[in-house]
């Protein structure tokens, strides 16, 4: 079948956390209806939708590149010394450039990771999520950059008139990732992306480097762009009537592939750019089993299995329960015994359940920080959905009602015949 000549490789979905207003889904539906062999998925900040995308891609025959829009500390020229900062450690109280980052393979996909995190746990500067240059240099390997457009470091320095210090970044960014740089050219009509697009253009021919043609797309058709523009004004609080906010165009949306090419007739390569980097990049998000941490044990040297010591704290944590809920006072030893046997024997049923499923540890994990939350006078609810029929949890104070004397089935919530992952 013959496929379209351009993949859109700069796209937010709903994952671009109210900013995109593409689902999964519907943009892989939409790349398959317009016959785009690859589409890229580059949210921002963020890779949280990487395995749904995969997913969706791998199912409709469309390739998918994994990607992320990450923003990178601004750059100064090395002798701007008077501005208060110097080299790569640039202006951390400035607006960050952006920067765009796909994953050709699974060391690219790792490496995405550890720039993601970075961005948001151990920011440039401790201030909002950014990367510096550094971070860059430090995990580059096996991706392919995109300067950013206007938006870019290399685009907000022609901007300023600053030609020099953007050939300087360029060169920079080109060393960093010999090979897979690429020379980002928008055009949405705006005025910020006319200005540089010919030095832009001229920057990439001077040193050999190749021109990508994007699409920054936001949501999918003319029809969604005032719902969009509603999106973007819930983000900031602001009104749509309001002056000054945030404003997207129509042309932020999905556009086909002839519309991509009859815009960039004029630099052809650009599109047939966008091609190229979706052949080098073969990486997609695959499905894989719950990876738990370690369950807590208390003393560093207890050799007890996680089945033996939820077996233990569940135990004593239901004659507690069955001493101050189910005893009464006017019970003798007798009567307590017969009202503790069916707790009991449910306690070791469930217990034999949760060990051959292989959950004892994911009990002691939730049990442990809904105790730390509770001891830090942080409410959590009483119990939800099934997750209320098990003795266990009750027994472990991870939920607050009796079971037994709701009627509740613990195999609602975990059953040997359906194995699933339990949620409470």
């Amino acid at each position: 079948m013959q496929h379209a000549d351009f993949v859109h490789l700069r796209v937010h979905t709903a994952y671009s956390l109210l900013e995109g207003a593409l689902k999964v889904k519907n943009l892989v539906t939409r790349c398959a209806d317009l016959k785009m062999p690859a589409v890229a998925m580059t949210d921002t900040g963020n890779l949280f939708g990487a395995l749904e995308f995969s997913k969706a891609c791998a199912d409709a025959g469309v390739q998918p590149i994994i990607g992320c829009q990450l923003g990178l500390t601004q750059y100064r020229h090395q002798d701007d010394e008077d501005q208060g900062f110097k080299g790569t450690g640039g202006a951390l109280h400035q607006p960050a450039d952006q920067i765009v980052l796909l994953a050709q393979s699974e060391v690219g996909y790792g490496n995405l990771l550890k720039l993601v995190s970075k961005y948001h746990l151990d920011p440039d500067g401790g201030e909002e999520p950014r990367i510096s240059l550094n971070d860059l240099a430090a995990h580059h390997e096996g991706i392919i950059a995109f300067t950013g457009g206007p938006s870019g470091g290399v685009g907000r320095l022609l901007g300023d008139g600053q030609a020099g210090t953007a050939e300087e970044l360029l060169l920079k960014l080109r060393d960093m990732f010999p090979d897979r740089l690429y020379v980002e050219i928008m055009r949405h009509n705006l005025d910020a992306e006319t200005k540089i697009e010919s030095q832009l253009v001229e920057l990439a021919y001077k040193h050999d480097l190749p021109l990508i043609a994007t699409n920054e797309c936001f949501f999918d058709g003319d029809d969604m762009y005032e719902a969009h523009d509603a999106l973007i004004c819930i983000a900031e609080g602001a009104y749509v009537s309001q002056s000054g906010r945030r404003r997207l165009t129509v042309n932020h949306r999905l556009k086909s592939p002839q519309e991509m090419r009859a815009l960039f007739a004029d630099l052809p390569e650009a599109i047939d750019n966008t091609l190229v980097v979706a052949k080098r990049c073969a990486f997609m998000a695959e499905t894989r089993d719950p990876l738990l941490p370690a369950a807590p044990h208390g003393a560093e040297d207890d050799d007890r299995s996680d089945a033996e010591v939820l077996a233990e704290l569940a135990a004593a944590g239901l004659e507690m329960r069955i001493e101050n809920q189910v005893w009464s006072d006017d019970m003798d030893g007798a009567a307590k015994e017969e009202a503790a046997k069916p707790y009991r024997e449910r306690l070791d049923y469930e217990l034999d359940v949760i060990e051959e499923m292989g959950f004892p540890g994911y009990f002691l994990i939730v049990a442990d920080f809904i105790k730390w939350s509770k001891d830090k006078n942080i409410p959590v609810g009483p119990g939800r959905g099934s997750g209320a029929g098990s003795v266990v949890a009750w027994a472990l104070t991870i939920t607050d009602l009796d079971p037994l004397r709701f009627g509740l089935l613990f195999e609602r919530f975990l059953n040997p015949e359906r194995v699933s992952m339990p949620d409470f």
